[in-house]
């Protein structure tokens, strides 16, 4: 059997599943004469598709990202016994419209993403994110930081120097090219983002964002840590053609979700897949291409920190719209 046969990509935007809420019938049923009728009928309405969508963040090269992460897909598929498509999304909004709309089942988000996604859905939760290495920038550990880079060799060598220049902050969504910044840089200038830079735009990704610095398509660039290394890796960039000249507080790793709506079973499989996946020998060359060391364990109170930065954000927003 072909170990890739399960592994299909696509971005057809509209798939929709039925979701049965059955709160008001639990509610009503209260004689424990019932109870065992009422947990069954629960158990039924658990979903338990025939085939698992998964998605990962959106980059410049997302089917040669897809590409690596075949190992993991196929591992996904024979610990669960599903066929596993993949949706690329254009953007951050799309994978939160594909969780919130359930049609996408596992998904790979930002931080900020993820807080946005649990917001709108509750039933979008985290399970895992990923344990990185130390890098050339980033630290090991299951965090990253918020980055200012500028090109080796501009006039942009310090934070006064970029003032009216442009700024490339990622995607709206974006944990560390935009929130971050907007609640934490905001308050080493003392006024907002708009206010000092001339222009900011948005690329979609890391990895553009990193290029267009490089290429003077822009002044400056906030990006993620972990995601500037991956630019590296590939031999888009070098460390050297760079100055860093802000680093944010640590934010914590991508998280890694499914639908709670998902049977019970299922999402133990899924777990699973995740967490046990450095032990097998396939996931060697996985995790050196994202440079980390596993997957691990974490929940929805990690992220607290994001939702607070978001709150941070708006506050400084009213302030200065006064």
């Amino acid at each position: 059997m072909n170990p890739f046969c399960c592994y299909e990509i696509w971005n057809i935007y509209g798939r929709k599943y039925l979701r049965i809420f059955t709160g008001g019938l639990i509610a009503a049923i209260i004689h424990t004469l019932f109870s065992f009728l009422v947990v069954g009928y629960v158990v039924a309405q658990c979903e338990d598709p025939d085939t698992l969508v998964i998605s990962i963040i959106p980059t410049e090269e997302s089917i040669q990202e897809f590409n690596s992460y075949k190992p993991l897909i196929n591992y996904l598929s024979e610990k669960t016994g599903k066929k596993i498509e993949v949706y690329v999304p254009v953007s951050y909004s799309n994978m939160i419209d594909a969780m919130t709309q359930n049609w996408v089942n596992v998904a790979i988000l930002g931080p900020y993403a993820y807080t946005i996604a649990s917001a709108l859905a509750s039933e979008i939760q985290v399970f895992a994110t990923v344990a990185k290495r130390s890098g050339y920038i980033q630290e090991a550990g299951p965090g990253y930081r918020s980055v200012l880079i500028t090109r080796k060799g501009s006039r942009f060598t310090s934070i006064a120097s970029l003032q009216n220049g442009s700024v490339d902050m990622i995607d709206p969504v974006s944990t560390s090219g935009n929130l971050v910044p907007r609640a934490k840089f905001t308050q080493t200038i003392q006024r907002p983002i708009e206010a000092f830079f001339g222009k900011v735009i948005y690329t979609g990704g890391h990895d553009l964002a990193a290029l267009a610095v490089y290429e003077g398509e822009v002044d400056a660039a906030f990006v993620a840590t972990h995601r500037f290394e991956n630019v590296i890796e590939r031999g888009m960039v070098q460390k050297e053609y760079y100055n860093y000249l802000w680093f944010s507080e640590v934010i914590p790793q991508d998280p890694i979700c499914y639908r709670d709506t998902l049977c019970s079973d299922l999402k133990r499989k899924i777990e699973e897949t995740f967490l046990t996946f450095h032990t097998q020998p396939a996931s060697s060359k996985f995790f050196s291409k994202i440079n980390a060391d596993r997957f691990v364990k974490t929940t929805s109170e990690s992220y607290d920190v994001i939702r607070e930065l978001k709150k941070t954000a708006d506050l400084q927003k009213a302030k200065w719209q006064q």
